[in-house]
């Protein structure tokens, strides 16, 4: 069992360095320990969008309410045949990922199984279970501690409401012409205008400055890894912001990666020179 544990993680490892350049850098500022599990975490996300995002079954439904039932069941029984659900359910069972967590994130999954416009109610609703969870996810990790844990669990939440925030609007092009998905309330794909940019850029830098006041009162194991992450959404937010709305409608934005690897230097020194 400890081969196929490690291989496991070593999976989840491996998959999110293939999905994502970008938070792959942010883990390599984790202690080793915690790399393995938010990649756990990540990697069962990962694939709960596979099925919603690529795959164009019949059967997508039933699959994702079987990735539901087969992750409960393994936190239960402590093993799964799936080796990303096997390492997201030792995870979850050690750092004590609640059970309301995993439903609200399925839920949110769910959503995006019928494509819709979203009232104010579903677009909240869909942010906390899509994204904020994911943060609360993360928190249990990084403080193993339930005093520490209520402390930072709303800048957590909302470091991931703006996270998930700032996804939408890069992928405004991907998700309505090609999924047939429009998130923000009271607009849509065609209204979209510089105002409406302009009005949830403000709410996502509210979410940031919550956010980040938190991040700074996490353990040092995690600090600079979280830091890292919210400095690069900042400057895709700040590139965003810079772009017409118009263009933001057919073309996605990207941080390129000698601005990525800038970014990483410069956590990376400040770790170092914290630890000296």
């Amino acid at each position: 069992m400890d081969l196929y544990t490690t291989t496991s993680y070593k999976l989840s490892r491996d998959l999110t360095r293939a999905y994502s350049t970008s938070f792959s850098a942010s883990i390599r500022l984790f202690s080793p320990e915690l790399r393995l599990h938010i990649s756990a975490i990540y990697g069962l996300v990962r694939i709960a969008d596979e099925i919603v995002d690529t795959y164009d079954g019949p059967d997508q439904r039933q699959l994702l309410d079987g990735l539901e039932h087969e992750t409960k069941a393994a936190i239960k029984r402590g093993y799964s045949p799936n080796p990303i659900v096997h390492a997201f359910a030792l995870t979850a069972k050690q750092y004590k990922i609640t059970n309301d967590l995993i439903v609200a994130f399925f839920k949110s999954m769910r959503m995006d199984l019928s494509p819709k416009f979203f009232t104010q109610e579903l677009y909240e609703t869909y942010i906390y279970g899509s994204a904020e969870v994911i943060g609360l996810m993360s928190l249990k990790v990084f403080t193993n501690d339930e005093i520490l844990y209520r402390k930072l669990e709303k800048g957590a939440a909302r470091l991931g409401a703006g996270y998930q925030k700032v996804n939408f609007l890069r992928d405004i092009d991907t998700d309505a012409t090609g999924l047939g998905r429009w998130y923000f309330p009271n607009s849509s794909f065609e209204t979209f205008n510089e105002k409406i940019k302009d009005s949830i850029i403000k709410d996502i830098q509210k979410d940031f400055s919550a956010g980040e006041k938190a991040a700074y009162k996490l353990p040092q194991s995690s600090q600079k890894a979280v830091l890292l992450s919210i400095a690069y959404y900042r400057a895709l937010l700040d590139k965003i912001a810079k772009t017409p709305a118009e263009t933001l409608k057919s073309k996605r934005i990207r941080i390129n990666n000698a601005q990525k690897s800038a970014l990483f230097l410069k956590a990376f020194s400040k770790r170092n020179n914290s630890a000296s």
